[in-house]
This record gives structure tokens, sequence and C-alpha cells, in this order.
């Protein structure tokens, strides 16, 4: 039991540090260099603070890190109530791990643009800073797609085991799903796209963050011990 509910705890942790490097990462130090709308904008900023892109570009692989880390962390936490099932949170967070891999090659071009000048010249240089980023965009978008994918056998274990609140599970689940069509709303209308995919990801972060919570404080219910047990005397 103590040792279930100390992999619980280090699964918190690596995805609280999953969360936190892709906050910093995406979320702060990227819109402070990118302008979507001039690329020349976005040139300066990659010139004028090159310790900050060369932050933002830790930061994705920090997010890689965490997220491979993690993803195998659930699996060794679920292995035992349903090994597809917590195989699957392994191999869709691996998935996404392997995007944002991707986006921190664009933003290492980016940043290796901005300072050397050899690599390229003038307009031509700032338009290609700026494609860097919005293929790593991109990249982060289909990422979205397995991130969604990992959440929904998340909250399947999480109803099947009863080690945490079956709320949760179904919050996991359908905050997935959501997280999946949220992946397609670049597809839609300008107008409508940013509302659809901040709409479509919202449960899946309400998710994500009580998730996180109840591994720390809690790791699993106090049930958990026999749970595990009785599953494995079945599966022998």
């Amino acid at each position: 039991m103590n040792n279930l509910k100390t992999t619980a705890r280090i699964t918190g942790l690596l995805y609280l540090a999953l969360g936190v490097t892709g906050m910093l990462g995406f979320m702060t130090i990227r819109p402070m260099l990118y302008d979507a709308t001039d690329a020349a904008a976005t040139l300066a900023n990659l010139s004028q603070e090159p310790w900050l892109a060369q932050i933002g570009v830790a930061l994705e692989l920090g997010v890689v890190l965490t997220q491979a880390l993690v993803a195998f962390s659930f699996y060794r936490l679920f292995r035992t109530v349903d090994n597809f099932a917590a195989g699957a949170i392994a191999g869709f967070g691996m998935m996404n791990a392997a995007a944002i891999l991707v986006s921190s090659m664009f933003l290492a071009v980016a940043q290796q643009l901005a300072v050397d000048p050899g690599i390229g010249l003038g307009e031509a240089t700032a338009g290609t800073a700026q494609l860097m980023y919005e293929l790593s965009s991109a990249a982060w978008s289909s990422g979205g797609l397995f991130f969604g994918l990992w959440l929904i056998p998340m909250g399947y274990v999480v109803l099947v085991s009863g080690w945490m609140p079956r709320l949760l599970g179904y919050i996991l689940v359908f905050g997935g799903i959501g997280y999946v069509l949220s992946a397609f709303a670049p597809l839609l209308p300008a107008a409508y796209s940013g509302t659809a995919e901040m709409a479509l990801a919202l449960l899946a972060t309400v998710g994500e963050l009580w998730m996180i919570g109840y591994l720390l404080t809690f790791g699993v219910r106090s049930s958990a011990g026999e749970t595990e047990d009785s599953l494995s005397l079945t599966a022998a």
C-alpha cells in the first residue's frame, strides 16, 4: 500500500512538472517572442533576447522529458488495474512527447536563425523564423490529439480501480474527448476557432488539475491496497 501511494505521489510530481514546464514555455515565454502578425517583430525579439529564446527551447525539451516520464509512471501505477488501458496511457503520452519534440526542433532552428546571420538574409530570415514558430504551433495542435487520447484511458482506470473519486474519472474521459475535438478547432473559421478550442479543452484542464492535486495529496484511496491484492489474485 505504501509503495502504491509512493508511486502515485511520484506520478503527481511528474505531472505537476509537465504542467509547469508547459505553462512557462508555451503560455509565457512563447508569446513574449512570437508575434503571429509580424515576422520582423518575431525575429527582432529572438535577436534581442537570445537567452529567452534558449530558455524557451529548454522548457520545450522539459515538456518532452516530463511527458515521457509521467506517461510511464502512470503505466506503473495502473498496470495492475488494466494493463491494456495503462499501456494506452503510456503510448498516447509518448506520442504527445514526440510531437512536442518536433516542436522543440523548430524553435531551436528559429533561435539559431536569429543569432547566426549567415544562415539567412533579411526578410528571408524573418520569414523562415516565423515559419518555424508556426510549424511549432502546428506540432502542439497535433500533439493535443494524443494528449486528449491519453486522458480517456486515464479516466477509465480511475473508474475501474475505485482508487479515486468516480467523478474525476468521468471528467477525465469526457475532458479527453473534448481535448481530441479541440485539435480540430483550428480548421474552423478564425472567428470561432480560438473560442471553440478553449471551451473544448476546459473540462480536460479541470480533470488534470484535480488529478495532480489528488495524486499529490492522497496518492490513492486507502482501500487501494486491498483492491490491488484482489486484482493480482484474479490475474494469477
